[in-house]
């Protein structure tokens, strides 16, 4: 009888500090309730009870009386540039693989307290602890997924399996192209067999020559806009993510998808919680929230994007189970994975990208004219001639024609009253 008192009073001492622990956490929750938090994401990318799916923020509300205030953005560069400039105050947002390096090296994001995040045991080891955030602190894999080319079959002459495609003369103003650096670039170097995250500047010199050559067939430079080009049929070719194939195709069955046979680019998107963050322990809260095995679910079924969440992809009753274009067999093409670029080389690229928006394809005409149809002018130390030097240079040789014909003309003159 003693035994059995001393064993009861002995689990009630275990107990009782969980039940303590309980409570105050309930405690810690329930005075979240009338604040607000601010989610910064992208479009399109968070089940919004369209079509009768889960309404992922408003029962979120519903369960914790926390109003959720959400924003959305085009691309990474977009979202980066927008918290850069201070004017805005997120608690979450949601970037790509190579930006979550970048913003962590900026000291841009909190750790986070996986105390508070237990469903995080659904994400598996193979997507912890990646090369982006090696100590694991500051991000929750939120999708996984890959680039790939969409075509309309009713437009293009033969199936395309190779990223050329998009430089394709039969397809002159029915090209769509990505309208930010890094997606463009990779689609460039892939061609190069380029290292997308390379460091040298003449590399990336040489992928940008690359990308406007492009300008010649006149492509139109999009982010979301592609679901409404692609899925009317005003354009034959896309670069896009696989995710959004899935949702174009619902609503044209024309197009189809391939991975180009030179590679393309593997991305982990990530949520994390902004420096500074004002509801910290409420982002934590929806953290947790949104990895729950239905939340995630509906998320999943939803963006169409691979899902890192055991209780997802193991799910046979998920829509896209084992689906081969959203979770191919390992080593099927070859992939690469962003990384943050140095300073010199982010300031590079972003110049690059500027000088490719900017460019006329009717310049190769103006440089052919002068100086051959070799367009590879160069500098003395190998470095090439932008089109602007270019330009500037004509303007000065054509200045420098008409001092030496007015000097010529001076002194022919001076003779002529001369001889009189």
């Amino acid at each position: 009888m003693k035994k059995t008192v001393c064993a009861l009073f002995a689990l009630i001492m275990v107990l009782l500090p969980l039940n303590v622990a309980f409570a105050a956490g309930d405690s810690e929750i329930e005075a979240l309730r009338g604040t607000t938090l601010y989610v910064y994401n992208w479009g399109e990318y968070i089940s919004d009870g369209e079509d009768g799916a889960i309404d992922v923020n408003a029962e979120f509300t519903k369960k914790y009386g926390i109003k959720v205030v959400y924003d959305t953005y085009e691309n990474n560069e977009t979202m980066y540039s927008k918290l850069k400039s201070g004017g805005v105050s997120y608690d979450i947002v949601i970037p790509s693989d190579y930006m979550i390096e970048r913003m962590i090296a900026e000291n841009m994001l909190e750790k986070i307290d996986f105390d508070n995040i237990p469903n995080f045991s659904y994400i598996p080891e193979k997507y912890r602890n990646l090369d982006y955030d090696p100590t694991g602190e500051y991000s929750i894999p939120y999708t996984v997924s890959y680039v790939g080319l969409i075509y309309n079959t009713k437009m293009v002459e033969e199936d395309p399996v190779s990223w050329t495609a998009l430089w394709d003369e039969r397809y002159t103003n029915n090209i769509l192209m990505f309208n930010n650096p890094r997606d463009a670039f990779a689609i460039a170097q892939s061609i190069l067999g380029q290292d997308y995250n390379m460091d040298t500047p003449e590399g990336w010199r040489i992928a940008a020559a690359l990308l406007k050559e492009q300008k010649s067939v006149n492509p139109v430079y999009v982010n979301d806009e592609v679901f409404l080009k692609m899925e009317s049929g005003e354009a034959a070719l896309a670069p896009y993510y696989v995710g959004d194939y899935f949702l174009m195709k619902e609503n044209n069955d024309d197009l189809a998808f391939v991975y180009p046979k030179e590679g393309v680019n593997y991305f982990v998107d990530a949520a994390c919680i902004l420096k500074g963050a004002k509801n910290k322990r409420a982002a934590e809260l929806y953290l947790d929230f949104i990895n729950e095995p239905e939340i995630a679910l509906a998320n999943a079924e939803y963006i169409c994007y691979g899902s890192p969440n055991s209780a997802v992809y193991d799910n046979p009753d998920y829509e896209y189970y084992e689906d081969e274009l959203l979770y191919p067999e390992e080593g099927a093409f070859k992939t690469q994975l962003f990384t943050n670029l140095p300073p010199e080389i982010l300031a590079l690229e972003s110049t690059l990208w500027d000088d490719v928006k900017n460019y006329n394809a009717t310049d190769a005409s103006y440089r052919s004219l002068f100086f051959g149809e070799n367009n590879a002018v160069k500098t003395e130390n190998g470095e090439a001639f932008t089109s602007e030097t270019i330009k500037y240079g004509i303007c000065i040789g054509v200045f420098l024609l008409i001092v030496i014909a007015f000097v010529i003309f001076r002194s022919v003159r001076k003779r002529i009253r001369e001889n009189y």
